[in-house]
This record gives C-alpha cells, structure tokens and sequence, in this order.
C-alpha cells in the first residue's frame, strides 16, 4: 500500500509531551509487557506440554494466549522504545504493518472468545454430549474460523484506506497507529469510510459482545441444575470468560461502534484493550482456576528436577 503524496512517515504525540511523565510511563509500561509475554508464554507452554490439560478449554486458552502475545507486541514495544528514546517518529510501511497486525490479531481474538464461550455452553448444558461435540477437529475448525474472521476484518479495514490520499499533515495524536486517527489526515471527505470502518469493526464487537451475553445468561440460568459443587466450578470458569469479554469488549465498542471521530478519552480507552487487558488475562484465568496452577506446578517443579539431575 503506497500514499499517493509525499508522506513518507507520522509523528505519534504518544500519551504525553511530559519528560518526567515519559520516564514514569516507560517503566509502567515496560513492566506491564513484561509481565504479559510471561504470563501468556507461561500458559502456552503450559497447556502444550501438561497432560492433564488436554481439553478443549485449555486448547482455547492457549490460543487466545498465544494471540495476546502477539498483538500486544504490535504496539507496546514501539510504545516503549519511544517513552525512552523520545523517538516518536513511524514510517508509513511501519505503520501499516502494525495497524494490520493489531486488527488480525484483536479481530481473531474477538471471534476466538465467542469459541470459547460456546465450548463452556456445551460443558455446561450438554455434559452428556460434551467429548461428542466438541471434537478434537472441531476445536481446530472453531480456531481456523476464529483466524479467519480476524484476517477479513483486518483486510477490510486495510482496504478502506488504500489509495486513499495523505497530503501533508502527518501527525498523529495517538501512541499507535489506529484507523479513525489516521482518517484525520487524509486529504478527502472520509464520511462514507468512516461509515465502513465503524461498520465493520464495531458492529463486529457488538454483535459478538451480545451473543456472549445471550450465551453466558444460557449458562448461568442452566445452573439451578448443576449440584453445589459443579455449580462452584461453573461459575469460577465462567466468571473468569465474563471477566475477560467485559475488559475487552466495552472499550472496543465505545472506541469503533460510533462516527470515526477521536476524543480525548480515546488513548486512556485505548491503554486498556491494548496494554492492561493482555497483562489481566492469564492472572484472570491462573488465578481463579485451580487445574491451570497445580498444572504449572507439576511441570515446573518436573522441568526444575529433571534439569538439576
């Protein structure tokens, strides 16, 4: 995708001009992707190499942390090394590179959490049925699907702006490069794209954040025939999927299911789909399950034996 002008790179004003606050920000935030790629790396490796995490759950939450991998490294590296180096400048391959990844990447984990709240509805309400249905080739379809839903919203995003032209103005008030800050700068009247772009993403973050409602209010009203304990298990499981899908899913809506306009609350909303929900994620999930943390302890007390023999 080449501008037809001479914009060659942006300037992102990030979060603040402020030196001190910069240095703060740095560390916060140098911490909170630190804390992600562990989390999440210590989930994948551990749902891919303990057996008694052999279930379509854990199949699920090692996909969405893999993906959590990911799309936080499409912005909060870039992110970082600008709060040190003060460096704040993107090229315009750069910035597309990263505005297609964090969309393939958000949009997979959007339609990935939708999966996951259906292979709960079936262990929930048809237990009965549960290894029936939920197949081993199954999961793996749910989780192509899940891929391929993110590629065509991020393809189509990507094709609302090809061609279109940047004449000048190349400063973008944000810490990443992201549709509605960039359709401030082109040279054209953007209505009707900006009427696309909402329609793509936010009536996706809508309709996916309405049938997880639907779906967890099927759950939890399915529970009255549960005994105490599954009951228990239950809503522990699910709470955490709720958790998850609220964090993720009311900023998206607030942030793209609206007119391509930017506010100033913008980039706070911002930080917490980009940044702060990643890090939450495998503390939402390790903490409140009790199988996901006696699993990482039996296999990283097996790898510390056996690496000490």
């Amino acid at each position: 995708m080449e501008p037809r002008n001479n914009v060659t790179y942006f300037v992102l004003l990030g979060l603040t001009q402020n030196p001190k606050e910069q240095k703060v920000l740095f560390v916060l935030f140098l911490l909170f992707y630190l804390l992600t790629m562990v989390g999440n790396l210590l989930i994948v490796v551990t749902v891919a190499f303990s057996k008694a995490l052999d279930t379509p759950m854990y199949f699920f939450l090692g996909s969405l942390s893999f993906m959590d991998v990911i799309y936080s490294s499409s912005i909060s590296p870039k992110l970082i090394s600008d709060l040190f180096f003060g460096k704040t400048t993107i090229s315009f391959k750069s910035c597309m590179i990263q505005l297609f990844t964090e969309h393939f990447f958000g949009g997979s984990e959007v339609f990935l959490l939708l999966a996951m709240a259906y292979d709960r509805y079936v262990a929930i309400c048809k237990p009965l049925h549960y290894l029936v249905i939920m197949r081993q080739w199954v999961c793996v379809g749910l989780l192509i699907m899940s891929w391929i839903g993110g590629l065509m919203h991020s393809l189509i995003q990507m094709s609302s702006l090809h061609g279109l032209p940047f004449c000048g103005p190349n400063v973008i008030d944000h810490f990443f490069c992201d549709m509605y800050p960039l359709l401030k700068l082109v040279c054209a009247d953007t209505y009707v794209i900006g009427f696309l772009v909402a329609a793509n993403g936010g009536v996706i973050c809508t309709v996916v954040f309405l049938l997880l409602l639907v779906s967890y209010g099927v759950i939890l009203y399915s529970l009255k025939n549960l005994s105490q304990e599954g009951r228990r298990k239950a809503l522990s499981t699910c709470g955490s999927h709720i958790t998850v899908v609220v964090f993720f899913f009311v900023p998206c809506i607030f942030m793209y299911a609206r007119p391509a306009k930017t506010f100033p609350i913008d980039k706070s909303l911002s930080v917490f789909y980009t940044v702060i929900t990643p890090m939450l994620n495998p503390l939402i999930y390790t903490l409140r399950n009790s199988e996901m943390t006696n699993a990482m302890k039996k296999l990283w007390r097996r790898k510390v034996i056996s690496g000490s023999k």
